[in-house]
């Protein structure tokens, strides 16, 4: 009989009752979709609290206001007149207290304009001529092959820019060449943004340059005093040796001396240079700055006058530095030395991300509590008592920025970096969007780049009145920097933006560092 080879009622029923819960199941993207709006409301909740528990209490107020006698105001009345000096005291204390609060409280620092250099598009470099150009300066195959892969899956496009003594064959890292860069990544910058304000250089009362790898005598802070002809008690600093963070450091020191030098402008401008930086030997490590770094050059106008509020794009809300280069690790991964040869270049460690990723820790540890909503703040507390005192098994909490933020500026130093960034701080692809346009059209542009990244989102129309920006940006020594601002208005791109011929192309998709219409799968 076939009996026996049939299952049994009594063992189907268990395969039964085992699926018909995967059947009630909810989708993950629906619990993924439930678990976002219960967050949500959350926020909603915590963030109103305080509105939702004073809202009876002004209502029982406003009742027991109403009933009131208007003989007991009059007793209330006499009762102050016959403590008249009680009265002026408590009076003379408020004003004096307002008075110092007024005095000592920081003042506004307002972010009118900036622009962004864009160069001429004879300057544009090509990976097929930028490796052809390498074959012929000398490098190894083996150093040829390695560009080859970096600039393939690098998310830098064909348009990019190198100086012009990079373009000549050989070569000419001459010392007049990299002047010649500086001044007109500056000067173009600078114009720009003087056309855009109307400030005429003579009102700049502050002045701050930083670039890294070139420091020239004269400075080039000097170089701008002296073509723009700026005032003879002008207050000029020049940053040099700071890395690609340097530009949010520029924008703290600019801040302080705001608040020191009443009713002026300050200029930073932010750049870096290429022309005697280029690296001609074959160490690996050492050849990614030439397949990334590219020309590019920013100046900001700020302003801690009162009336210039009006027209300002931004008001600067907090700036935070981390400093990370008391540990060894830290201070050598991104160095700048001889190779074996006596060939010098940057050379980047392989525990460059590592190393970047605990300096993000530290600096959203500082800035968190700064800007984050109480919602998030609590849950942070909570889940770091739990495992501290009753060492509970819990992931640490991730903060949710996109709470504190709309836009975020991340320095486009290559793709790992914003990979990065976008995975530890749970990022949308959108939010990113700004950093890897912008590392595909103009490249590592060093300090500059978090500036082409907010007029790639002015460009865009995207920014509102009373959206918060984040600026972040990662440094040698090694350093994580953050510039948070705010909004004062629905914000317009500036006549000059670096975007103008090319905002309607982006956002281009890239797969693998390849624009999707030109990515082929292997």
């Amino acid at each position: 009989m076939n009996g026996g080879i049939a299952p049994p009622p009594a063992a189907a029923a268990p395969t039964e009752a085992a699926t018909t819960p995967s059947h009630r199941r909810l989708p993950d993207f629906l619990q993924s979709v439930n678990l976002k709006y219960v967050k949500l409301g959350y926020h909603y909740l915590i963030t109103h609290l305080i509105t939702l528990l004073l809202l009876p209490l002004m209502a029982v107020i406003v009742l027991e206001a109403g009933r009131t006698d208007p003989e007991d105001l009059r007793q209330l009345w006499l009762h102050l007149q016959y403590n008249l000096v009680s009265v002026l005291v408590l009076s003379a204390v408020l004003v004096f207290g307002a008075t110092v609060y007024a005095l000592t409280r920081p003042r506004p620092v307002f972010l009118v304009d900036f622009a962004c250099y864009k160069a001429p598009d004879h300057l544009k470099v090509g990976f097929q001529e930028f490796l052809r150009h390498s074959a012929l300066c000398g490098f190894s195959h083996d150093a040829l092959e390695f560009q080859r892969k970096i600039l393939e899956r690098s998310g830098l496009s064909e348009e990019t820019y190198c100086p012009e003594g990079m373009h000549a064959i050989p070569p000419e890292p001459t010392m007049a060449n990299a002047r010649a860069e500086a001044e007109s990544v500056m000067f173009g910058a600078l114009d720009s943004l003087f056309a855009a304000t109307g400030v005429k250089p003579k009102d700049v009362g502050i002045l701050v340059v930083n670039c890294s790898l070139f420091n020239p005598t004269p400075s080039l802070s000097a170089m701008i005093v002296n073509r723009y002809k700026l005032r003879g008690n002008v207050r000029s600093f020049n940053l040099g040796g700071m890395g690609c963070s340097a530009g949010v450091i520029a924008i703290d020191l600019a801040r302080d001396m705001l608040q020191v030098h009443r009713g002026t402008y300050a200029v930073v401008v932010s750049t870096e240079n290429i022309t005697q930086n280029w690296y001609f030997g074959n160490r690996k490590s050492m050849l990614i700055p030439n397949c990334l770094f590219r020309v590019g050059c920013s100046a900001v106008l700020l302003s801690n006058r009162g009336a210039d509020r009006r027209r300002a794009k931004y008001s600067l809300k907090h700036v935070v530095r981390t400093h990370k280069g008391a540990d060894d690790k830290a201070f050598n991964c991104v160095y700048q030395e001889q190779d074996s040869e006596g060939k010098t270049g940057v050379s980047l460690s392989k525990d460059l991300m590592a190393i970047a990723g605990g300096a993000l820790k530290t600096n959203i540890t500082t800035l968190g509590p700064l800007v984050l909503p109480f919602s998030e703040q609590l849950l942070f507390f909570a889940t770091l008592v739990s495992k501290k005192l009753f060492n509970a098994k819990v992931k640490p909490y991730i903060p949710d920025f996109k709470l504190a933020f709309e836009h975020f500026c991340i320095h486009a130093g290559g793709r790992a970096v914003i990979d990065e960034l976008e995975k530890n701080l749970q990022l949308q692809p959108v939010h990113v969007e700004a950093s890897r346009m912008t590392l595909h059209r103009f490249g590592n542009t060093s300090s500059s780049s978090i500036w082409y990244e907010l007029a790639y989102m002015e460009a865009k129309g995207r920014v509102r009145r009373g959206d918060r920006i984040w600026q972040i940006a990662f440094g040698s020594g090694f350093k994580c920097n953050s510039a948070v601002w705010h909004a004062l208005r629905n914000v317009k791109p500036s006549p000059s933006t670096p975007w103008d011929d090319c905002i309607d192309r982006y956002p281009v998709e890239l797969v693998d560092g390849f624009p999707t219409h030109t990515h082929t799968h292997k």
